[in-house]
């Protein structure tokens, strides 16, 4: 068990950490437009991701058509 030191400097810098100590503030979210996109991480299996981009350009979009479709959009 170790000791916490209790002489008079500790504790005032904690007194003063404490106080003066602000918590950082998340940025405000903005809105999101309505049709807009969103960025995001996926993980997709290899074969379906092969499967998409074998039509070239596009295949997010179809990826995302896809989805929809799935979801009943």
């Amino acid at each position: 068990m170790t000791r916490r030191p209790t002489d008079a400097r500790t504790a005032a810098e904690k007194a003063f950490k404490a106080i003066t100590a602000k918590p950082a503030e998340l940025p405000p979210r903005q809105p999101t437009l309505p049709g807009g996109r969103e960025t995001v991480t996926l993980r997709i299996d290899r074969d379906v991701l092969d499967f998409f981009q074998e039509g070239g350009p596009g295949w997010q979009e179809r990826i995302n058509a896809a989805l929809r479709k799935a979801a009943g959009k």
